[in-house]
């Protein structure tokens, strides 16, 4: 007996759509004898909703209305129907259709067409991989519309193709010839028994040639080609009772008729709304001033839900951002939110780490990507030759970290596995680091060449699990879910045997990763965060919609292929304007069903207005033209809380715990100039890091000319011995040349530094030619030295590097000190004495120092020279006094305010904590 399905059942959205719906099954199971209804047992009924929350409100209003125990039907998604299925015989040994291996597969052919780069501006081939995924996306929806109504005759498809195409303006036709032929081509090739609409299709007629039981079919909106074909074939086989949402013009209230013309069936006998008045008090609106003010007022407006006694809040989440900002308030408030939406796979930390990885491979090791990678929380270290329990390995890797970056950043090494590892191998205490990162180093370079995505998937897991990654990944649900999706790839492509190289494996993970939601599970229920499609059919006792602005609501949807929309509308796909109206539903449905509901959004956006939802405006205009009132207003009067004014002042702490154990040059200039600063910096420990640059600066310039000049005065020395005539110009310039050879391989922005010391040279070696003849010879240089400073009750190591000490035939010993400045800026630096570094040194040796000067190494008129200080043994013992001074003041509690000169405190690193400026 054949049992042609009805036509379907349509209930008017509103509060009591499954009460109603409940009924209509019961009132068609007795009509029909659907279960033994003297039993109340309705197990022989299958019931497919569109998800298993839409379930248990079914079951719910089935206990109303009964008022009792009873059996229920069976309930599942159509989804679930399917995944419950057995393989069809015919499909069971095709192992293809995989989306990654179909995306990759057809990749791979259109890499093939140099004209698609052209025609699409694809710079390089991975830039075709968003395109094969929408090209996919297109021949799926194609078969799902026209599949079911042609079968498999692939005459008859574009036979009706060509058809629609022809209903195209003929410039339009011209202009979309190339894409059209594209799409058609790819979903010929798509359309076999791999395609997964096929293969859905085929598992849907078999269900339904197998229909042992009647169907109740539940669903918002009207089945597609695909579900009705199943629809009709179940039809053939047993009673089906089909119930949808009824958007005819005679079952909408008055206002929302006049105010969305689109909202309602089209071609309908009744064309007239529902005359009687509607309440819309239920509606209110928030203005919210800015993004976090729209976050706060949604966020206690939540608060106040729940404290009246609401159990089930519905956050709708138009403006993402919004909505993310309300959930981290609630969350602060220990309130949790059932994120439905979920978020991008890719935003998650565990996809970050993957993302650090393929970064660290693809630059060979690029400084801020590797330290990037380093401080994942998901990458393990342990010394393998000192193990430690888990808290202390961690606290471990954090101190290894810091070693290696400090070592990295006073390096300035921009990246490169060699240089790392060369100044790491060159760093103090840095054993462990240096084979850290080459064992990274030798993992890394496994990712070349061009593998088969199984062969990919197979090398990541491998490289997670000897990176120490992999455990940490399993305890993380995200990351968890991230091994997974490669597991899943290594055995689902394993009939893919075409090569790709790394660069189209890392730009598929990052989509595959773009394209996956994560959500996380929660026990708590009372907020419920979802997309606006995601409250059909699901009342609840309050809904805050957030982004209820024109250009969050509708949202809109983004078109790759600019032909999309015509050749939809022709071919009877899924357009622009279906879509929106279909969204224009959804949210009369939230409005119609739900008792209490707040809309926000931002009133201005970077300065500028920002108009409310032009849905919001229509219904606006419609009540008040109707004389219905107005949508109300939902000011929210925060809780307010009174805090003691407290008036800013100059910092002036006092850290006699805190007196460092040694002292630089440097330090002692910091508690000169600022002694906040010296106790920011260096009693606290907050200095800066060196910041990485791809272009020396002059401090590097000076770095490189102490080593030129220690190597210069050294061979020197013992070329003097053995060749008494020697060029020392000839000299200096080899050893310039040899040295910055080096230095412009790793930084060729180097080179005009090397031009600038180039012309310096013969002025040097003039003033060095003088320096000699008037008795002083060198003696040695770049030392570093301690001495120990000592007063009542304390003492201090004094730290430091000499740039250059000289003797004379007298025995004297003078202290130099190399400076890339002029003459006129060093004497007027002298003159001023805002530098210590000069008596420091002389206070640092242990030589009976008699002089001290500074060595001008910039041309001041084309000559280089020295300049001495004046009395330079006095100033050494006035700056001895003054650090034992310094250093006892501290030790006893002396304040440090921050008493800096403007001119030092414009570029001061502790400016944002002394806060000056503001006292």
């Amino acid at each position: 007996m054949l049992h042609n399905p009805p036509v379907p059942l349509l209930i008017p959205p509103g509060p009591l759509f499954w009460q109603q719906a409940a009924q209509t099954f019961l009132r068609a199971a007795r009509e029909q004898g659907w279960g033994r209804q003297q039993e109340r047992d309705f197990s022989a009924v299958r019931v497919i909703v569109p998800t298993y929350q839409h379930a248990h409100l079914l079951l719910r209003a089935m206990g109303t209305v009964l008022q009792g125990n009873f059996i229920p039907p069976r309930i599942q998604t159509l989804f679930a129907l399917l995944e419950m299925q057995a393989p069809d015989a015919a499909l069971q040994g095709n192992t293809g259709g995989d989306a990654s291996e179909r995306l990759m597969g057809l990749y791979a052919e259109l890499r093939q067409h140099p004209w698609l780069k052209k025609l699409f501006g694809a710079r390089r081939n991975t830039d075709l991989l968003p395109l094969a995924q929408t090209l996919l996306t297109l021949s799926d929806e194609l078969t799902a519309v026209l599949l079911p109504t042609v079968g498999k005759d692939k005459g008859k498809l574009e036979k009706d193709w060509q058809a629609a195409l022809a209903q195209l303006p003929a410039p339009a036709q011209a202009l979309l010839s190339e894409e059209t032929q594209l799409v058609w081509s790819v979903w010929q090739s798509q359309l076999d028994g791999n395609d997964p609409q096929v293969k859905r299709y085929a598992q849907l007629l078999q269900i339904a040639a197998q229909a042992s039981e009647p169907l109740l079919w539940i669903a918002p909106t009207l089945p597609n080609p695909l579900e009705n074909a199943f629809l009709q074939a179940w039809g053939k086989k047993q009673s089906v009772l089909q119930i949808s949402l009824d958007w005819r013009a005679h079952t909408l209230p008055q206002p929302y008729y006049h105010a969305w013309p689109g909202l309602h069936d089209t071609g309908s006998q009744h064309q007239q709304a529902l005359t009687e008045y509607v309440e819309t008090s239920h509606i209110r609106l928030c203005r919210a001033t800015s993004l976090e003010d729209e976050a706060v007022q949604g966020a206690q407006t939540i608060i106040n839900w729940l404290q009246a006694g609401k159990q089930s809040v519905a956050v709708v989440a138009q403006d993402r951002v919004v909505s993310r900002r309300i959930r981290a308030l609630l969350e602060r408030a220990q309130i949790m939110v059932a994120d439905e939406t979920g978020w991008k796979l890719s935003t998650t930390r565990a996809a970050a780490a993957i993302a650090a990885w393929l970064e660290v491979v693809t630059t060979r090791a690029d400084t801020m990507a590797l330290l990037d990678f380093l401080k994942s929380p998901y990458l393990q270290w342990k010394d393998t030759d000192n193990p430690e329990p888990e808290q202390d390995a961690i606290a471990a890797k954090a101190d290894l970290v810091m070693r290696i970056e400090l070592v990295l950043r006073r390096a300035n090494v921009l990246g490169g596995w060699e240089s790392v590892l060369a100044a790491l191998d060159g760093g103090k205490d840095t054993g462990p680091a240096s084979r850290w990162i080459r064992s990274m180093s030798r993992q890394a370079g496994n990712f070349t060449g061009r593998r088969s995505l199984s062969e990919w998937s197979a090398l990541s897991l491998q490289v997670f699990f000897d990176l120490s990654m992999f455990n940490a990944f399993q305890a993380d649900p995200a990351g968890a879910q991230i091994i997974q999706l490669l597991q899943k790839l290594q055995l689902a492509c394993q009939d893919l045997k075409t090569p790709f190289t790394f660069a189209e494996w890392r730009a598929l993970m990052n989509l595959q990763l773009e394209s996956t939601a994560f959500v996380f599970a929660h026990t708590d229920k009372r907020v419920v965060m979802l997309p606006l499609n995601g409250a059909r059919l699901r009342p609840f006792d309050a809904v805050l919609l957030v982004g209820a602005d024109a250009s969050h609501l509708p949202s809109q949807a983004s078109e790759i292929l600019f032909f999309a929309n015509a050749v939809r509308r022709e071919c009877g796909l899924e357009t622009r304007e279906s879509r929106q109206q279909q969204q224009l539903r959804d949210f009369a449905e939230l409005l119609l069903s739900n008792t209490d509901i707040v809309l926000s959004w931002q009133g201005s956006l970077n300065g500028e207005h920002n108009p409310v939802s032009p849905w919001l405006e229509q219904l606006g205009l419609t009540l008040e033209r109707t004389q219905q009132g107005v949508l109300d207003s939902h000011p929210l009067d925060l809780p307010a809380r009174t805090l003691q004014a407290s008036s800013p002042h100059m910092p002036t702490p006092s850290a006699a715990a805190l007196l460092p154990a040694t002292l630089s040059a440097s330090a002692y200039t910091s508690l000169v100039v600022c002694p906040y600063q010296f106790f920011a910096g260096r009693m606290l420990g907050l200095s800066a890091l060196d910041e990485l640059s791809d272009m020396p600066e002059k401090r590097d310039y000076g770095d490189w000319l102490h080593a030129i000049l220690k190597r210069y005065h050294e061979e020197l020395k013992l070329a003097q011995v053995t060749q008494p005539g020697v060029d020392k110009e000839a000299l200096l310039r080899s050893i310039s040349a040899d040295f910055f050879a080096d230095v412009l391989q790793k930084s060729p922005a180097a080179l005009a530094y090397s031009v600038r010391w180039d012309k310096v040279i013969p002025a040097y070696v003039a003033w060095m030619q003088a320096h000699e003849e008037a008795g002083w010879q060198f003696d040695m240089g770049e030392i570093k030295n301690e001495k120990t400073l000592e007063w009542q009750g304390g003492q201090i190591m004094l730290k430091g590097r000499i740039d250059r000490i000289d003797r004379n035939m007298n025995g004297e010993v003078a202290v130099l000190d190399y400076k890339t400045k002029n003459l006129i800026d060093l004497r007027r630096r002298l003159k001023e004495g805002e530098d210590h570094q000069l008596p420091f040194y002389g206070l640092l040796t242990d030589l009976p120092v008699s002089s001290g000067n500074y060595v001008a190494l910039e041309l001041s008129q084309g000559k280089a020279g020295d300049v001495a200080a004046d009395d330079f043994e006095r100033w050494v013992s006035e700056l001895a006094l003054a650090i034992k001074t310094s250093m006892s003041s501290i030790q006893k509690g002396a304040s440090l305010p921050a008493h800096g000169v403007e001119a030092n405190c414009q570029y001061c690193e502790m400016r944002g904590l002394c806060r000056k400026g503001a006292w």
